[in-house]
């Protein structure tokens, strides 16, 4: 029997934002600033924004001229090379205590990690090891980081992108059991990673709005609308993902 998985996938929290907030020496939980090209006009995207003003109610990805008028903030002007560098630096920090093998660039601020051969190896529990890379990257970088820590791929990414953001620590743990428990009944259906809004449309279609309802489905009706995707709906309904980091890497 193969021995039990521990995933991580590692996320900072509103990146470019929190690194322009590192380089003036301020808190970007504290701190009210947006990446974003002035020049361009009021209409310019802003590509980040620091976690105190989410907190305000100001959304991800607004424009300027969404912020409030009497809201006074910091406009940062995007620098890509700078956050690539400092990409490479967390990267860097991993590489001290993981293997490249064992880690998958999912994006320029987030991470998988295969933390399995690691826990006996640091004597660290999972929570304990992913803390310390967490505190790491913070001490080196300033940049603040979230955690999902899972029993596959899968539960990692969901415990980062729904678990972990209410808990206080940052951190969320999920395996199959905890994630029937918590989640399958979780709406909306797009908080889930790889649903997209096109495909929560189609499945409301039927009647199904959770990942519960899918276990519950008609298989050959989501083979049928879905094609080979229906399998990654259905595994996934179910917390289950057979995909390894040295799958993604072969692949």
């Amino acid at each position: 029997m193969e021995k039990q998985r521990t995933y991580f996938c590692i996320d900072m929290k509103s990146f470019y934002a929190s690194v322009e907030c590192a380089e003036r020496g301020l808190s970007p939980f504290e701190t009210n600033l947006v990446v974003a090209d002035p020049s361009r006009g009021n209409g310019a995207i802003c590509l980040a924004i620091s976690p105190k003003m989410k907190t305000l109610g100001v959304k991800n990805r607004c424009r300027l001229f969404d912020i409030p008028k009497d809201m006074d903030y910091i406009i940062a002007k995007p620098r890509m090379k700078k956050y690539i560098d400092v990409a490479a630096d967390i990267y860097e920090i991993y590489l001290d205590y993981i293997s490249k093998d064992d880690i998958h660039v999912y994006s320029i601020d987030e991470s998988f990690i295969d933390a399995t051969d690691y826990l006996n190896m640091y004597k660290m529990s999972a929570k304990e090891f992913a803390t310390m890379l967490m505190d790491l990257i913070a001490k080196k970088t300033g940049v603040p980081s979230t955690a999902g820590i899972g029993t596959n791929m899968y539960l990692a990414k969901i415990a980062l992108d729904i678990t972990a953001k209410h808990s206080p620590d940052h951190i969320g743990y999920l395996d199959e059991d905890l994630y029937k428990k918590q989640l399958w009944d979780h709406v909306p259906i797009t908080d889930f990673w790889q649903v997209a809004r096109g495909t929560a449309n189609r499945l409301k279609k039927f009647g199904i709005n959770t990942m519960r309802d899918i276990t519950n489905a008609d298989s050959n009706l989501l083979y049928d609308t879905f094609g080979i995707n229906a399998e990654l709906l259905i595994d996934h309904a179910w917390g289950r993902e057979p995909c390894t980091i040295a799958n993604t890497k072969a692949f």
